[in-house]
């Protein structure tokens, strides 16, 4: 039993009562008067409404031993990083993982692997593998439609997807960035029911009017609260709050409470903010999560006071797992599944020639905080036929190795990564997860390669006589170490990579990973070539100015 102050948040009322829990289920909440700001506050649990647990670097049991320590007690888990290295086995390998602890994992079908065809991935998820799934109690829904244009046009696999999901009723996921007017009212109106990837209020607001859920994202690398939060305020019943993609670092920091408070300084009201944050993603996907009814599952946290939010204590199914910032979940290790078949590369192999006309470069550039790039043309002067990077313009070298299979490596250039020296490289590379490198030099980009390739996936960091490796054994994507280890190695590299090696981004490697997402424009890398995210098709690395 538990006396404290009360959130009801179907009738937006705070009062001191008595929770009483037996076996798992909440038995009766008797109140006992007026709030009483001495007692703490008993409220429903955070639910993250679109997340990638892979991103963590972390097991799904890892994942929630750092995640019930900030209030989380669910997420929407959308599995298809595994799944484009592993296809179905993979979503199973993480379902069962997620089993081993109470927290409530409600994974998807993914619906977009490969993301493309101009890329190659380590497995394909058929409409008939998404029928198998979606007639799994664990699957939830569709996961995110990346694939719009297949939407748009009427994609035979990617209408039968959608078809299968409305059959066995269950929600379907949206990924549209920059999708308006027309396009998107039909995107929406073929019953995709969200979208996490606006970016701006207008077009949020637009999708809202044709009916859609707004998923307000602050991950590691994609960053839209401050451009989307006034929604808010106008529509709390269509607002949820996700973090697509968290680094096991900024996971230690916090979750989806760090949002909570977020939202609450801006002025916000209280029970708008608690709506997106814990009520409307257990509405609109039927999770199994209680919400402090009597009946519910005895899924709820303790906080000091509605200004501060400090957890003090998360409960799921009745138990405590976790209190006054300490886990109280198990330390469990996990079978180690991969797909890596490449071998060493040489120096060689990353050397750019150009035609005898070159005078311009097609550059990628990244943006802070964005997932979208810039497509640039840079002035080039090849030497000898061949085209290096140039540092002191910021003009880097980027290249995407296949992982499944020994072909030439894809070599493109890039700017804002800042690297003066060295190379970082990564497994994680969004969606077919092959290698991705930046770099400086043709030498230390092969080196941070090699590097991944011996390990069998990582992220990696060369220069200065040094070298760095966080191997993720398990699909290249994840560790089974504990979510406290893999942050301190993680935020060694990623200081490695700032201080000594001269980048300027607040997350390189989450930034470095989603070079390769071709569904999202302008200018991306994939293992066949460089890409133009908004012609939809690949493009050359050279061209001519004047």
């Amino acid at each position: 039993m538990i006396n404290a102050n009360v959130l009801n948040l179907f009738d937006q009322t705070i009062q001191q009562a008595e929770v009483r829990f037996e076996n798992g289920r909440i038995v009766s909440i008797v109140a006992r008067g007026k709030e009483n700001p001495s007692l703490p506050y008993l409220l429903p649990g955070f639910v993250d409404a679109h997340v990638h647990i892979e991103s963590s670097m972390l097991t799904p049991a890892q994942f929630a031993r750092l995640a019930v320590v900030h209030g989380t007690v669910a997420t929407v888990s959308d599995p298809h990083e595994i799944a484009n290295v592993l296809g179905v086995p993979g979503v199973e390998y993480m379902i069962q993982d997620g089993k081993r602890v109470p927290f409530k994992f409600c994974f998807g079908a993914p619906s977009c692997v490969p993301a493309t065809a101009f890329e190659t991935a380590g497995a394909t998820v058929s409409p008939k593998d998404v029928r198998r799934l979606l007639g799994m109690k664990e699957i939830g829904y569709l996961a995110e439609m990346m694939n719009f244009p297949g939407v748009l046009n009427e994609d035979p696999d990617m209408m039968a997807k959608l078809r299968l999901a409305q059959a066995f009723n269950k929600p379907i996921d949206g990924h549209a960035p920059g999708l308006r007017g027309e396009a998107a009212r039909r995107y929406a109106e073929a019953g995709i029911s969200t979208d996490h990837e606006c970016f701006t209020y207008e077009e949020a607001r637009e999708k809202i009017d044709y009916g859609m859920h707004i998923l307000i994202r602050e991950g590691s690398a994609a960053r839209n609260f401050e451009a989307l939060i006034p929604l808010l305020a106008e529509f709390p019943n269509r607002i949820m709050f996700c973090s697509d993609d968290k680094h096991p670092d900024n996971l230690v920091e916090g979750h989806i409470n760090l949002l909570v408070k977020r939202a609450l300084a801006k002025g916000h009201k209280l029970f708008d903010v608690l709506q997106a944050a814990c009520l409307n993603p257990v509405l609109h996907y039927r999770l199994p999560v209680g919400l402090l009814r009597e009946g519910d599952a005895a899924d709820f946290i303790v906080v000091d006071n509605l200004s501060d939010f400090t957890v003090l204590r998360t409960y799921l199914n009745g138990e405590i797992v976790a209190e006054n910032g300490q886990s109280l979940l198990p330390d469990l290790r996990s079978e180690h599944i991969n797909q890596f078949n490449c071998t060493p590369k040489s120096p060689d192999d990353f050397t750019c020639l150009a035609p005898g006309d070159t005078s311009a470069v097609r550059v990628i550039e990244a943006l802070e905080g964005q997932l979208i790039t810039n497509a640039l043309l840079e002035p080039v002067t090849p030497v000898q036929g061949v085209v290096q990077a140039d540092p002191a313009r910021d003009l880097l070298k980027i290249t995407v190795v296949n992982r499944y299979q020994d072909t030439a490596p894809a070599v493109a250039f890039i700017r804002n990564f800042g690297l003066k020296s060295g190379a970082i490289a990564s497994s994680v590379g969004h969606d077919s997860h092959n290698i991705v490198a930046v770099g400086c030099d043709d030498e230390s980009i092969c080196q941070a390669v090699n590097l991944l390739i011996e390990a069998k996936g990582g992220v990696a960091a060369v220069g200065k006589g040094e070298q760095h490796v966080l191997a993720l054994p398990i699909a290249g994507l994840m560790t089974d170490q504990t979510g406290y280890e893999v942050a301190n190695h993680y935020t060694s590299i990623d200081k490695f990579v700032k201080n000594q090696l001269g980048s300027t981004l607040q997350s390189p490697f989450m930034t470095l990973s989603f070079m390769a997402l071709l569904v999202i424009p302008s200018l991306k890398l994939s293992d066949k070539g460089l890409f133009d995210g908004d012609r939809f098709q690949f493009v050359s690395t050279f061209g001519k100015i004047g």
